[in-house]
Formats: C-alpha cells, sequence, structure tokens
C-alpha cells in the first residue's frame, strides 16, 4: 500500500488568455504517463505512491506546461501521508 495521497490542482496561464483545458489535460497526460494510480475528478486529480515520486509528478507536469508555452502555472496541492499506508479505496469505499 502507498504511503502518500497526492490531490493537485494546475491553474496554468496561457500565453494569449486562451481556455486552459488544453493546458490541464497535458498534465494529466504526465499522471497518466506516470503508472501511478490516480483518479480525475472535477476540480482536481489524486494520486497514490510514495511521496518522494509523487512530487517528482508534479514537478514534471510543471516542466510540460512551461514547455507548452504557459507563462507561469499556480497548482493547489494536498498531501495526506502514513506510513502505514493510505488508499484512495479504503478512504473512500463507504461512499461508493
Amino acid at each position: 500500500m502507498a504511503s502518500t495521497l497526492l490531490s493537485i490542482q494546475v491553474i496554468p496561464k496561457t500565453p494569449n488568455g486562451e481556455n486552459s483545458y488544453p493546458y490541464v489535460d497535458r498534465a494529466i497526460e504526465v499522471i497518466q504517463q506516470s503508472g501511478l494510480k490516480y483518479q480525475v475528478n472535477a476540480l482536481d486529480t489524486t494520486m497514490e505512491g510514495e511521496l518522494d515520486e509523487l512530487l517528482e509528478v508534479v514537478r514534471k507536469m510543471h516542466e510540460v506546461l512551461v514547455e507548452a508555452g504557459s507563462p507561469s502555472i499556480i497548482s493547489q496541492i494536498k498531501i495526506a501521508h502514513s506510513p502505514d499506508g493510505f488508499s484512495m479505496d479504503t478512504l473512500t469505499e463507504k461512499y461508493r
């Protein structure tokens, strides 16, 4: 079981004020390519893993957005960490 859950919402600034959804899609692609368990929600995406690997995904997301032309990115991040482990399924099973 993973020790950490990380939820992230990226808010990329766009070069010419265009819609940011294509940029958010690029950020989610980084998560998909990571091989980590994740869940895309309406306002954020939650990933399961070890803290170091999750923070590495966040770093890559920012790099990809800059490469795509975003002049700046704000990320809102929530982290839940427990040496005994965390899982999205365990925390939400009573609601499903």
